[in-house]
């Protein structure tokens, strides 16, 4: 098993973030995150702390929560990342933006530091060819919510140095997670099978064939998913699901052609669980 660095870097302290950031922290790292203004940061700083609080609870702290965050530190500055060994870059799933994060991001990197991306679904190559330094990049795909979830997808890029995607598998394994390794390719296996399931089960609705809970019902109980692909896609986003089925539909035919149902709710603000509502009411 392979130790991870003892100085890790993420970028974006949205819900994501603050999960990936908790993790390394847990797990003994010394961890900064860095925010595009103070109140983003503020809120960085108060989702980490309150996972840390909740592992506490669950007796899963080595130390008191105070010992952990004494390791945690926010910043606006991309020179907060000077230090680390590994930045893990977390802002939202659009390509252009990624690359412009990812290349300040590099400025920053002392020579033998690596570089990973949370993309659920963009090329980690394509992102790669962008920098200074592709072999040492690679696709860190993480899963919400991060505290509970078991797996990464280390996402294996055409330049990403074999060292690094070893030590990548090896971070994983000192998480606490299991690596699933893939080569890059559109929606690697995770979203693009999870997104499949879940517009046809949109479509499902939009035909009427059934409602969302018992479609959810269906998954649950009779396939033993935890979660059914509506529910799941509330979670995570209808705009975020909105967004990677359009890029798997730009890549990889009609077959992840948005259903208008899809469209509808996006554009009518209801985004899931964050608006409170989606596919669901969460309201309550």
């Amino acid at each position: 098993m392979t130790a991870i660095p003892q100085n890790v870097g993420v970028l974006g302290g949205g819900r994501m973030g603050a999960g990936i950031a908790h993790a390394f922290l847990i797990n003994g790292a010394t961890v900064v995150v860095v925010e595009r203004d103070d109140d983003a940061a503020a809120g960085a700083r108060a989702r980490v702390a309150d996972a840390v609080a909740k592992s506490a609870s669950r007796g899963l702290l080595d130390g008191s929560p105070e010992d952990v965050l004494a390791r945690f530190s926010t910043s606006t500055d991309y020179s907060a990342f000077a230090g680390c060994g590994l930045v893990v870059e977390a802002v939202p799933e659009d390509f252009e933006l990624k690359v412009s994060a990812l290349k300040a991001v590099e400025e920053q990197l002392a020579p033998g530091a690596f570089l990973a991306s949370n993309t659920s679904s963009l090329s980690v190559t394509d992102l790669a060819a962008q920098l200074q330094r592709p072999a040492d990049f690679v696709g860190l795909h993480f899963f919400n919510p991060v505290p509970a979830s078991t797996l990464i997808e280390v996402v294996v890029a055409k330049e990403t140095a074999p060292e690094l995607a070893a030590a990548a598998k090896g971070w994983t394994e000192a998480l606490g997670k299991t690596a699933v390794v893939v080569k890059d390719a559109p929606g690697f296996a995770s979203s693009r099978l999870g997104v499949a399931i879940a517009l046809e089960a949109m479509r499902m609705v939009e035909e009427g064939v059934a409602s969302a809970e018992d479609i959810d019902a269906a998954m649950v109980l009779g396939y033993k998913h935890p979660t059914g692909p509506l529910k799941t896609t509330d979670i995570v986003g209808l705009d975020v699901r909105l967004g990677i089925a359009e890029y798997l539909h730009s890549t990889l035919g009609e077959r992840f052609a948005p259903p208008q149902i899809l469209r509808d709710k996006v554009a009518r603000g209801e985004l899931g669980r964050k608006t409170g509502k989606g596919f669901f009411d969460w309201t309550d």
